[in-house]
């Protein structure tokens, strides 16, 4: 990666319309736009949720077809040879195969290797027909410019993920994502998603970055609108379109995740939660390291 000024770097969330079962031009489609997310200064670009397949599956035997493993499949492949020529790091949806197992995933790709792996913790709608949830818990990577953790899409309703992985000290949320109107919505009304995720943000002095979808699969609309908001929760690049693909990109410096939880002199958004009350780590296995 290039030299980044104390911890400076560039994020890109990709908002693309994938092809329902061509896996080959998704994967073509989204190097294209992580090589101009590249030219515009990114060092972390973020892909949709399940963008090399395409989301609304039939079958659980049409999804089983689709996915791969994340050890040796072509997408991974292609996605790794990509961070290497552009050398950055990718964070990109991904359905993935673990034996007999299908999980909704998200690959941490490197220049140098693969990082992680994240497995959506929260399945929506039909997704339960086809995946299991996740097993992993709520990982927290360490990378050259700060620590990064992951969502997917439904999880992002849940203010316990986001907490957990800020107690574990991310100071980047990436969250791969297939956003869904919410009814009761207008068609000019702020959508839901960018609320929860500017909340996220806000409520735990965390930077987050999430890329959606645009199109109709199957009869699915999807609302676009990716966003990276500050830690303040105030967006710095989007809301993207609701309808066409779009790259958006900004420059952000993660230490200001860690200085931004003094919001004044006496109160601290992680240090002032009340652990006589309820469990520092929610009940999870995980470790502090917020502080």
């Amino acid at each position: 990666m290039k030299p980044v000024d104390e911890a400076k770097i560039g994020v890109a969330c990709i908002q693309m319309e994938p092809v329902f079962g061509e896996v080959e031009i998704n994967v073509r489609r989204s190097i294209a736009l992580m090589t101009q997310a590249a030219q515009k200064g990114a060092n972390l670009v973020v892909l949709p949720e399940l963008c090399n397949t395409g989301y609304v599956f039939q079958t659980r035997e049409e999804a089983h077809a689709l996915a791969e493993s994340l050890d040796d499949g072509m997408t991974v492949k292609a996605w790794q040879a990509a961070a290497r020529e552009l050398n950055l790091y990718l964070v990109a949806g991904i359905t993935e195969r673990d034996g007999a197992k299908l999980y909704n995933s998200a690959i941490i790709l490197g220049p140098d290797g693969p990082v992680g792996r994240y497995r959506k913790n929260h399945l929506w709608a039909d997704e339960a027909l086809y995946f299991e949830r996740g097993n992993l818990g709520f990982p927290v990577f360490d990378l050259p410019f700060g620590k990064l953790g992951c969502l997917i899409c439904y999880d992002g309703w849940f203010p316990e993920a986001y907490r957990l992985l800020a107690l574990q000290g991310a100071e980047i949320v990436c969250v791969p994502t297939n956003w869904v109107p919410v009814p009761g919505g207008q068609p000019d009304d702020k959508a839901i998603a960018n609320v929860l995720t500017m909340a996220a943000a806000h409520c735990n002095s965390i930077f987050v970055a999430a890329a959606d979808r645009v199109g109709t699969e199957r009869g699915q609309p999807f609302i676009g609108r990716s966003l990276i908001a500050a830690q303040t929760g105030w967006a710095v690049a989007g809301p993207a379109s609701a309808r066409e693909e779009e790259i958006i990109t900004a420059e952000i410096n993660l230490a200001a995740a860690r200085r931004g939880r003094n919001w004044n002199a006496f109160n601290q958004v992680l240090r002032d939660r009340r652990r006589d009350l309820y469990d520092e780590m929610l009940g999870a296995e995980a470790a502090s390291r917020w502080y």
